[in-house]
């Protein structure tokens, strides 16, 4: 996939922009910049599939709420995660245009992509990348939500049938916060890593 697009469109937002073919040498790029650092890491397949979280723990300091330590609750290391120097997650939806969709039920994810660190890392696989931005939030809705309410066995329409979103109220609803980063925060350091494989949802 080429990239070129993106990523302009992307740095004229502010970010910053880093693009690998491979998921293995993105690692090994956040293995080389980010070290004896506190980590906080967004709840992401993504991550989990590229092995983060192990190879980061390493030489940093890391907290997920997907790894939980001994003594601490998944609400503690949510808290420390956001508090950390460094914060690292994937993305729902990505459009070429460059906005930034995601979607989250507890909220720490999307409000820790805004403000409160010294770096942010959001990793990005080809997947991720729509049309534009209705095709991204598209996306975000009726393609990663509910593969992750599945993920998550969550009681809702969209778990149970894995093909859209329904726009439901139910209780195990995981789709209750919706972001866009238009362009890059006031004051806020994004790097975005985009992979030329599928990564996530």
């Amino acid at each position: 996939m080429n990239f070129d697009v993106i990523k302009s469109n992307l740095e004229k937002r502010g970010f910053a922009v880093t693009v690998f073919d491979t998921a293995s040498e993105a690692s090994s790029y956040l293995n080389t910049a980010i070290h004896e650092k506190t980590v906080g890491f967004g709840g992401s397949v993504t991550l989990q599939d590229m092995g983060l979280y192990e190879s980061l723990s390493t030489h940093n300091t890391c907290f997920w709420h997907w790894r939980i330590k001994e003594g601490l609750t998944a609400g503690d290391l949510r808290d420390r995660g956001n508090a950390a120097e460094i914060y690292l997650s994937s993305v729902n939806g990505i459009a070429e245009s460059g906005e930034i969709v995601n979607i989250d039920g507890t909220g720490n994810r999307v409000a820790a992509m805004l403000y409160g660190h010294e770096k942010v890392y959001l990793v990005v696989g080809k997947n991720k990348i729509a049309e534009d931005y209705e095709a991204a939030l598209w996306r975000a809705r009726n393609i990663a939500a509910p593969k992750n309410a599945k993920r998550l066995g969550v009681a809702t329409p969209c778990a149970a049938k894995g093909d859209r979103c329904y726009n439901c109220s139910s209780d195990a609803r995981i789709c209750r916060a919706l972001t866009v980063l238009w362009e890059k925060p006031g004051g806020a350091d994004i790097e975005v890593i985009l992979v030329g494989e599928e990564l996530g949802y």
